[in-house]
C-alpha cells in the first residue's frame, strides 16, 4: 500500500474546509505528546535527583513527565514513549549527564532551528556512510529538490476564520534534510525516538529516513532501501496539502522529545528580525505600472459625432440603394410568372 493511500484512509474522517497546510496546522496547534520517565523509589528520593527534576516539575519546557515506580525490582530509570506505553527509549542510571542526553542533543537543536525557520518537513536521514548509503542519500536529496520546485501551498484566505495561522515563522514551502550517522552515541535516543513506539527495525543496524514536522512530530520512518521516490512524494505532498485532520489523534505519526517552550518560541520566531538560515530571498518589487490618464471630455465630444453622424453624401447613396432593392423585389416575381 502506498503511503498516500494509508494517510487518506486515516484522515478522511476529520476532513474540513481548512486551507492551512498540515505541517503548519501541527506547528500552530498540536501540543507534543509527553514522554514518561519512570524512576526507582530509591533514586527519585535522593537529593541529587530531586535537584535535577525541580526545573521540570513546574512549567517545564520539555514534553516530559515522570513518576516513581511501584515495582520494587526496578533498578534503573526508564524512559518510555508515554505513560500508556511499555516501549522503552532508554534505560540506565539517572544523573546530570544522562538527564541532559534525555532532554536534548545536537541534532535535536538543529531540528528545532529548522522547524522554527518554517521548514515544511525535515527528513532526518541516518546512514552508515557506506557507498550504497551515500547513493541513496543523494537520490533522496535530489528528489526533494525537485518536489520543492513543483509543489505548491494551498491559497490562504486571510478572512477565513477556519484558516488563521498562529504566531510563528512566515509560511513557506521547504523540504530539508538533516543527516546523522546511525552509530553516533550522542543521537542514540533520537534515533530510537524516530523509529517510534511500534518500530519494526533497529536504527543501529538499518539506514533509514524519518519525516519530522510540526512541533517534532514524525510522520513515519522507512529504511532507505524501501523509501522510493513515490513514497517521498506522497509524504511531502500530504504535509504541504490542506489539513484534513483537526484532531491530532486522527493523524498518523508520533512525537520526539524536545526541550523547548513552543508557546514562547513561536511568537519569538514571528518577530525575529534576522531571516533564518536557508530562507528564501525577498520577492522582487512589483513592476511599475504607468499612471492611467483618461481622455479629456472635450475630446470625447468632438470624436463621438464623427462616429454617429455619417456624411450627407453617404445618406444619398444609401437611399438610392434601398430604392433599387425594392424595385427588384417587385419585378422578379413578375418575370418568373412569364
Amino acid at each position: 500500500m502506498r503511503l498516500a493511500t494509508l494517510i487518506i484512509a486515516i484522515c478522511t474522517s476529520g476532513a474540513c474546509a481548512c486551507t492551512i497546510p498540515v505541517f503548519r496546522f501541527a506547528l500552530d496547534r498540536w501540543e507534543a505528546d509527553k514522554f514518561h520517565l519512570v524512576m526507582p523509589a530509591a533514586v527519585s528520593q535522593t537529593p541529587e535527583v530531586q535537584d535535577l527534576l525541580r526545573p521540570l516539575r513546574a512549567n517545564g519546557k520539555a514534553n516530559l513527565d515522570f513518576s516513581t515506580s511501584k515495582d520494587p525490582a526496578q533498578q534503573e530509570t526508564v524512559l518510555r514513549y508515554s505513560r500508556e506505553s511499555d516501549k522503552q527509549v532508554w534505560a540506565g542510571k539517572l544523573n546530570a549527564a544522562t538527564l541532559s542526553a534525555v532532554l536534548d542533543s545536537p541534532a535535536r537543536k538543529k531540528l528545532v532551528q529548522q522547524l522554527l525557520a518554517g521548514d515544511s518537513v525535515i527528513w532526518v536521514i541516518a546512514d552508515s556512510g557506506s557507498p550504497l548509503d551515500v547513493l541513496e542519500v543523494e537520490r533522496i536529496e535530489k528528489r526533494l529538490k525537485f518536489l520543492e520546485q513543483v509543489a505548491s501551498l494551498p491559497i490562504q484566505d486571510p478572512n477565513d476564520p477556519d484558516s488563521q495561522l498562529g504566531p510563528g515563522p512566515p509560511l513557506r514551502l521547504k523540504f530539508s534534510t538533516l543527516r546523522l550517522r546511525r552509530d553516533d552515541p550522542a543521537e542514540a535516543m533520537l534515533l530510537r525516538m524516530l523509529t517510534g513506539p511500534r518500530g519494526t527495525f533497529d536504527p543501529t543496524t538499518t539506514s533509514f529516513a524519518g519525516a519530522v514536522f510540526g512541533r517534532g512530530r514524525v510522520l513515519g520512518a522507512w529504511p532507505l532501501n524501501i523509501l522510493d521516490d513515490a513514497s517521498l512524494e506522497d509524504a511531502c505532498m500530504f504535509l504541504v496539502g490542506r489539513c484534513g485532520c483537526r484532531m491530532k489523534n486522527e493523524s498518523p505519526g508520533w512525537d520526539i522529545l524536545l526541550n523547548l517552550d513552543w508557546e514562547k518560541a513561536l511568537p519569538a520566531a514571528a518577530t525575529s528580525e534576522t531571516p533564518p538560515a536557508g530562507s528564501e530571498a525577498p520577492s522582487p518589487p512589483p513592476p511599475t505600472i504607468p499612471e492611467f490618464k483618461p481622455l479629456a471630455v472635450p475630446d470625447l465630444v468632438t470624436i463621438l459625432p464623427e462616429i454617429e453622424k455619417p456624411a450627407e453624401s453617404h445618406k444619398g447613396r444609401l437611399i438610392a440603394g434601398l430604392a433599387a432593392g425594392l424595385a427588384l423585389l417587385v419585378l422578379i416575381p413578375r418575370w418568373l410568372r412569364k
